[in-house]
C-alpha cells in the first residue's frame, strides 16, 4: 500500500474518533521495567532511543518541531506524542525496534548467509536489520502522530483555541506523512522482494486495525454492543501486534534464515505485543491507590471479558447503574463492576498465556545474552 492512501485512510478513520489518548507500547506498572529495557540496549550495540535521531533531527522535522512550539498551552495530543519521541521514562516508543535487534542478535547468522555478508556485522547484527529495526519505529511513531488528530466535532474552549487545534491537526498529518514516506524509502533500499511485502502488509493490518477500532469505540457500541474476547485478540493484533510480528520474521529474511526461524520470530513478535497490550489495558484494575479511579476504555480487555461471563442483559444493568444524574459514567462503580467477576483475573490469566507462548517461541534459539533479554521483556509484561 502506498504512503498516501495509507495515510488517507487512517485519517479519515482517526478524526471520526473523538478519542484523544494515544495508545503506546509502553506498560508503568512494572518498576524494573527501564532496567530491562536498559540491559537490553547494551546487548544490541547502543541506546535504540536514539535510532531514529537521524530522521528526527533532519531539517524538515527540525522545522516541524518549531511550529509544534505554537501548541502549547493547548491540549493537542500531538504535544505529548512530541514529548514521548524524545524522552519518556515510562512509555519507551522504541520497543520494537529493540526486540527486532534482540531477536537479529539471537538468531545470528545463517547457514546460508556468506562468510563476506558475516563480516558486515557489528555486535551481531547485520547492518539492514539495524535499518529495518529504524523503519520499524518510523512507521510506528507515524502511525502514533496521525492517531493524534483531533476530532474538532469534540472541540471546546479548555482544549485551546480552534485555530490552534486545527494548526495542530495539519501539523499531525504533515510529520506524519513525513515519517512515513522516509520509512518507506528506507525499505524500498533494503533490496528484498520479500521483506517489502512483509512490512506493506503489516501497514495494511493497521489501517485495517484502526479502522475496527473506530467501529467499536464509538459511543454507542462501545458502551452496548462489544465484541467478543477472540474478536477483541483479531483486532488488537491488527492495530497493535502485526508491525512488530512481521518486522521479526522480516529480520529473520534479511539474515536467510530458514522459513521454520522466521515463523518463531513472526510467533515471539506476536504474543509479546497481544501481552503487553493485556498489561496496558489492565493497569487501571491493578491500580490499589487513593483518589479518583484511572479512566479505562470501554474496549479494554477486562471490560471484555466481564461482558462475555455476565451477559449483554446483566451488563445493560450494571451499565445504568453506572450513570450519575448527568447521565455521565461514574468509572469507579462500574470499576467495581467489573472487578467484581472474572473479568480480570482472565485477562491477566491471558496476559500470562501469551508471555509463555513467547517465551516459548525463542527456546530454539541458542543461549545468549540476547535471547536471556528476550525472556526477560517477555517476563516483565506479566507484571502489574
Amino acid at each position: 500500500m502506498l504512503p498516501a492512501a495509507w495515510s488517507r485512510l487512517s485519517r479519515g478513520a482517526l478524526a471520526g474518533r473523538g478519542q484523544r489518548t494515544l495508545s503506546l507500547f509502553s506498560s508503568s506498572g512494572p518498576s524494573n521495567w527501564n532496567k530491562v529495557v536498559s540491559d537490553a540496549e547494551k546487548i544490541v550495540g547502543y541506546p535504540t532511543s536514539f535510532m531514529s535521531l537521524r530522521c528526527l533531527l533532519s531539517d524538515e522535522l527540525s522545522n516541524v518541531a518549531m511550529h509544534v512550539r505554537k501548541l502549547v498551552g493547548t491540549q493537542h495530543p500531538l504535544l505529548n506524542t512530541a514529548r514521548g519521541i524524545v524522552y519518556d521514562s515510562r512509555n519507551n516508543l522504541q520497543m520494537r525496534g529493540l526486540v527486532v535487534l534482540l531477536l537479529s542478535k539471537a538468531a545470528g547468522p545463517s547457514h546460508t548467509a556468506s562468510s563476506l555478508l558475516a563480516q558486515d556485522m557489528v555486535s551481531g547484527i547485520y547492518p539492514s536489520q539495524r535499518n529495518l529495526a529504524e523503519i520499524t519505529e518510523l512507521i510506528h511513531t507515524a502511525f502514533l502522530v496521525h492517531r493524534g488528530i483531533v476530532n474538532l466535532k469534540d472541540w471546546t474552549v479548555s482544549d485551546g483555541p480552534l485555530k490552534d487545534m486545527q494548526f495542530g491537526n495539519k501539523m499531525a498529518v504533515l510529520s506524519g506523512d513525513f515519517l512515513l514516506a522516509n520509512a518507506c524509502t528506507g525499505l524500498a533500499q533494503l533490496n528484498n522482494t520479500k521483506v517489502v511485502e512483509l512490512i506493506s502488509s503489516a501497514i495494511r493490518d493497521l489501517v485495517q486495525g484502526i479502522y475496527y477500532e473506530n467501529a467499536s469505540n464509538t459511543e454507542e457500541n462501545s458502551l452496548t454492543d462489544g465484541v467478543d474476547v477472540a474478536t477483541w485478540e483479531e483486532q488488537t493484533f491488527l492495530s497493535h501486534g502485526a508491525l512488530l510480528a512481521k518486522s521479526c520474521q522480516a529480520a529473520m529474511e534479511l539474515a536467510k534464515h530458514d522459513k521454520d526461524s522466521q515463523r518463531l520470530a513472526y510467533k515471539y513478535g506476536k504474543h509479546l505485543s497481544l501481552g503487553h497490550k493485556l498489561n496496558s489495558d489492565l493497569q487501571p484494575f491493578m491500580k490499589r491507590g487513593m483518589g479518583e479511579p484511572m479512566l479505562f476504555s470501554m474496549t479494554a480487555a477486562p471490560v471484555i471479558f466481564h461482558r462475555q461471563i455476565v451477559g449483554q442483559e446483566r451488563w445493560h444493568q450494571q451499565l445504568q447503574q453506572a450513570k450519575t444524574l448527568r447521565n455521565q459514567l461514574d468509572y469507579s462503580k462500574l470499576l467495581a463492576a467489573v472487578k467484581s467477576e472474572k473479568g480480570v483475573s482472565s485477562a491477566v490469566d491471558l496476559c500470562c498465556y501469551h508471555s509463555n507462548k513467547a517465551l516459548e517461541a525463542i527456546q530454539a534459539f541458542p543461549s545468549s545474552e540476547a535471547r536471556s533479554a528476550l525472556e526477560n521483556i517477555a517476563s516483565a509484561i506479566t507484571k502489574f
